[in-house]
């Protein structure tokens, strides 16, 4: 079984996780089980309002814990449980927030539990707001936020989309996913645990989905998202190493501090991938490129008939095979298997195939894995003999963090000197 080093990091660290009134409460328990995979123990306190969309009970089965709505209540075995519930937390998590509780926690406001909490709390606070567009963009509600910003507390913006009013623009809660990464990012920070363990590395990654034309306006490709590929680019940046991303179509927002190149058909892939690669010490081909193409792109659009249309696909450069085919002894050479059955069987000969360092694969049929989905399942099959890695459901931000560990004990392992070439833990003349 794998060992998750990002619950070595967290195991055991202390989250409360507040809960305001809205459609995307229901989303709070997507983040309790994301903060329960990386090891963090979490208790719940909601607002009345939150529980006329999820009772309590769905939190106190998931968290093992009472879930606090009214601190007077009978049924609350704690009658002090604003001081001592946000006083033995490390972080306090609002999410999803509404207007109304960012404008108490602003003005010192203190006439419920969770408002009494944010006021006793001496833990960072996190706030993911949901609310309308129009009340977002509110002066009164900016003017709240820049406030509790001033305060000290991080939040992190709602996304664009369609809300549940029928309204289009900024206001959606953010993904569960990325409420956990940020829980964590804050937490290591807390705890003075900062890995730097890929310091001095130069990683090159593909990432997304590519695109393949059949005229001006269609073309070949997949679901890919890119989520995946941008939470190692992610992860390595925040391990010290220098990143460098190459992606086609995406759908998953890019990280902050990454190189970043489009390249949306797998032969401008190649082709940019081929060029960055001498600065590059670790190369992971994460994205879903096509593995074929039509032999000929038309150059108007393809008009609709009654009759049937053949189109006559060709092979794409193999990206992956190429790079691992330089044969560099200071480059590691990662790949991913992303199958529909037979999975470990087909990622292995791919492994054997295309001569790389490792592999990581997962079975895109499974519910929950692969793309487009904040979720994965991988097993990480190496080259040099160890046991593959299963790797469980969790948030695919945690099997970054798995992945790169993995990443880094091949690294350890396989030092090149001066005298003597290794290639995929081989010695070369």
């Amino acid at each position: 079984m794998a060992q998750d080093t990002s619950q070595n990091v967290f195991q055991g660290k202390k989250v409360a996780l507040g809960i305001c009134g809205g459609i995307a409460a229901y989303k709070a328990a997507e983040v309790l089980r994301g903060l329960q995979k990386a090891g963090c123990a979490v208790r719940v306190a909601m607002t009345a309002r939150a529980c006329e969309f999820v009772q309590p009970l769905t939190f106190r089965a998931l968290s093992g814990e009472h879930v606090v709505v009214d601190d007077y209540a009978p049924d609350n075995p704690d009658p002090i449980a604003h001081i001592t519930f946000s006083q033995t937390v490390e972080l306090l998590i609002i999410a999803p927030a509404t207007a109304n509780i960012i404008g108490k926690f602003a003005n010192g406001i203190a006439d419920d539990f969770l408002s009494s909490t944010y006021l006793a709390s001496t833990a960072p606070v996190l706030i993911a707001p949901a609310m309308n567009t129009s009340m977002w963009e509110h002066p009164a509600t900016k003017r709240n936020v820049e406030r509790l910003k001033a305060d000290g507390v991080i939040f992190i913006e709602p996304d664009d989309g369609e809300m549940a009013c029928g309204t289009i623009g900024p206001g959606r809660l953010s993904e569960p996913e990325r409420i956990v990464a940020a829980a964590m990012e804050i937490l290591q920070t807390t705890s003075g645990v900062v890995v730097q363990d890929l310091a001095g590395e130069k990683l090159l990654i593909t990432v997304g989905a590519t695109r393949e034309p059949l005229d001006p306006v269609r073309f070949l490709s997949n679901n890919s998202s890119g989520r995946m590929g941008f939470a190692i680019a992610d992860a390595a940046r925040k391990r010290g190493a220098k990143v460098s991303v190459i992606a086609g179509s995406t759908t998953a927002e890019a990280p902050a501090g990454i190189a970043l190149i489009r390249a949306f058909s797998a032969a401008e892939m190649h082709a940019a991938v081929m060029n960055a690669l001498p600065e590059a010490s670790i190369f992971i081909g994460a994205a879903a490129v096509a593995d074929y193409r039509p032999a000929q792109s038309a150059q108007q659009k393809i008009k609709k008939t009654d009759t049937e249309i053949t189109i006559k696909l060709e092979r794409t450069e193999d990206i992956l095979a190429d790079v691992a085919a330089l044969n560099r002894d200071d480059l590691l050479v990662i790949g991913f298997a992303a199958e529909t059955e037979n999975v470990l069987a087909n990622a292995r000969e791919k492994l054997r195939r295309k001569n790389l360092d490792a592999i990581v694969a997962n079975d895109v049929m499974r519910e929950g894995v692969g793309f487009n989905t904040i979720t994965n399942e991988v097993t990480v099959i190496s080259r040099d003999g160890k046991a593959p890695i299963h790797v469980p459901l969790m948030p695919k931000t945690n099997v970054a963090t798995i992945i790169l560990d993995q990443v880094v004990r091949l690294r350890a392992r396989v030092k090149p000197t001066s005298h003597q070439r290794v290639v995929n833990g081989r010695k070369k003349a």
